[in-house]
């Protein structure tokens, strides 16, 4: 096929919603991405929570982004996309709003009244909310409006804006960070979601396809998210795959505090996050051309494995060159696996029912995100605080993400469904 005749299939392959859904993910995720990347410090330096709490904490703001994505998407297929999205909107601006004024006086009764951490508990819990809500419409209206013969195209799409936002949140949240304030990234943050509530009010129409029925009442939605629940060997493979992201998240709960306490306290950790987004944005097409003859799973093993190795890289030489090596290898993985990964479940959804489970395709970033907190928090704390051998915290983190590896390859080897297995 000649380029002009791809070109000419991109351009017919899509309906109005998919571009419009896209492109509010990309606000979505710089919104996300500056309020993630200024987070850990912000609760570490700001609001004097100590490494282990302010790593738990942030782990609880990834975590539960992802858990609910899980159950948003089960109400996405009830309400409808557009109902879903900007109601998402709605809340994320709100959301994010409050977590940027956490130390304003106007809070101050509240703060007298309850403990801080428990504020901060709350407050972190009511992104989550919107976040649940906004992932599987866009994955979902991907699904929807994308033809068949570009459907694995409009995965990379949405993976490449995705990261265009990942790349903008961290650069947004540096300039914001030096030039007014800590507190104003996560105000900046609101106002973008915000204009993306009117973008869905004004341009976004439900997606359908002829053939495929919207989910009729509650008792159907329930029961399509008991029988994936009820998948064995499908949620084994999300469970095993969560360890990818009790490494992957690091980069944002404990790097940055990694870097500002044991490597260069004048680093700016911020603008170091864009690293892995422009990566991805870069090589996504050269990427999905070398591994295109790659069987999707296996392309989902081999990125894993690029990734997780990457932090034995920072474990042998702990300095500023070195993350940003650390992320540039870690990118190169996670674009070997994510399109695809996306791909290989939408490819597993009944007709109605792809918010159900591209939501459960969210599970392993909202497990990996708890227990990378939790995790992360404790390993820095014991090696770098208590054994001054901040060093093998990168070990650690290296031999996690080699076992999870080693499980993906078992799993493909004796357990792993079939593309229909789950649909029926």
């Amino acid at each position: 096929m000649s380029f002009s005749q791809r070109l000419q299939e991109i351009r017919t392959g899509f309906e109005r919603p998919f571009w419009v859904a896209n492109i509010t993910e990309l606000f979505e995720r710089l919104s996300y991405y500056a309020a993630f990347a200024s987070l850990a410090r912000y609760l570490h330096e700001t609001l004097a929570f100590p490494t282990e709490r302010a790593a738990d904490l942030a782990g609880l703001f990834g975590g539960l982004v992802w858990f609910l994505a899980i159950f948003g998407g089960a109400v996405a297929d009830r309400l409808g996309f557009r109902r879903a999205l900007s109601l998402a909107y709605l809340v994320l601006a709100g959301s994010y709003f409050l977590l940027g004024s956490l130390g304003a006086p106007w809070l101050a009764p509240v703060r007298n009244a309850v403990p801080l951490v428990v504020l901060v508990t709350v407050v972190l819990m009511l992104p989550a909310v919107g976040i649940a809500l906004v992932k599987p419409c866009v994955v979902g209206t991907t699904a929807r409006a994308s033809k068949e013969n570009v459907r694995s195209i409009g995965y990379s799409i949405y993976y490449t804006l995705v990261n265009i936002g990942g790349a903008l949140g961290p650069f947004v949240a540096s300039w914001v960070h030096k030039n007014l304030s800590v507190e104003n990234v996560f105000r900046v943050s609101a106002a973008s979601v915000f204009l993306m509530f009117f973008a869905v009010l004004f341009f976004f129409k439900e997606p359908t396809r002829s053939n495929e029925k919207q989910t009729a009442h509650l008792g159907e939605t329930l029961r399509n998210f008991g029988g994936v629940v009820a998948n064995p060997r499908f949620m084994l493979f999300l469970l095993i795959f969560s360890g990818f992201w009790i490494v992957y998240w690091q980069e944002f709960i404990t790097l940055p505090i990694y870097v500002h306490d044991y490597i260069d306290r004048e680093a700016d950790t911020e603008k170091m996050l864009i690293t892995g987004p422009l990566v991805v944005i870069a090589l996504t097409v050269a990427v999905s051309v070398l591994t295109q003859k790659i069987a999707a799973f296996r392309a989902v093993i081999l990125g894993t494995f690029i990734a997780m190795i990457a932090f034995a890289i920072l474990a042998i030489h702990p300095t500023v060159f070195a993350v940003y090596v650390t992320l540039v290898v870690v990118a190169l993985g996670e674009l070997t696996q994510q399109p695809r990964y996306y791909d290989y479940i939408s490819r597993l959804a009944p007709a109605g029912q792809q918010g159900t489970f591209m939501g459960f395709a969210f599970l392993p970033l909202g497990i990996g995100a708890f227990l990378a907190g939790r995790i992360g928090g404790k390993l820095l704390h014991q090696f770098g605080e208590v054994q001054h051998q901040p060093q093998r915290f990168w070990w650690a983190l290296t031999a996690i993400g080699l076992a999870t590896t080693l499980l993906l390859w078992i799993y493909d080897r004796v357990v792993k469904p079939s593309a229909q297995e789950p649909s029926s």
